[in-house]
């Protein structure tokens, strides 16, 4: 299916350039009708390329097999994020390396999705491996882990990286989205 919307979108970035260079010629005589085609084109295939990433997403990953990992964090002062790896029943299905950038950007409310995939109905186990710097710079490497069942219709999963005051250590949660 995504090698047939691929082909049909450049089929019809083609089309636009062959009528773009055959039109050239008449674009003196004509030239608003001419460039008010091209527009209405280029925005066709524009509108097209949407509707064709939207039935994409919707046949790879149907709502009633979707499972969908987010990562959010707090301030941040007791860990420094390096690296987080997403496993579901003893397979990895998720490693993420992490810019200065992209911390800091999930430090000011930022959540980013890790992972959207399918999964069979039934019980799963859900591990992550949050990898970085911890408590007075020290390499830091802990685990979070979730076993939950997987019934029909989509399922959303948070992991969240909290600083735990009262010890002064950063806490892993995995929370499941109702």
């Amino acid at each position: 299916m995504m090698k047939l919307a691929r082909l049909l979108l450049l089929c019809c970035v083609a089309a636009m350039n062959a009528a773009v260079a055959a039109d050239d010629e008449t674009k003196t005589k004509g030239g608003q009708a001419l460039d008010t085609r091209i527009q209405t084109l280029k925005k066709e295939v524009i509108e097209l390329n949407r509707d064709l990433l939207a039935l994409e997403e919707e046949l790879l990953f149907p709502a009633n097999t979707q499972v969908a990992v987010f990562l959010s964090m707090d301030v941040g002062t007791l860990f420094q994020l390096d690296s987080v790896q997403v496993k579901f029943d003893n397979g990895v299905v998720a490693n993420y390396l992490y810019t200065d950038r992209e911390v800091q950007a999930l430090y000011r409310g930022g959540v980013q999705r890790l992972y959207l995939g399918n999964l069979r109905t039934g019980s799963h186990e859900l591990v992550a491996v949050f990898t970085g710097k911890g408590p007075h710079d020290r390499d830091y490497r802990r685990g979070a882990t979730l076993t939950f069942d997987k019934a029909t219709g989509p399922k959303y999963i948070e992991l969240q990286i909290r600083d735990e005051t009262r010890s002064q250590q950063p806490e892993f949660h995995v929370k499941e989205w109702q």
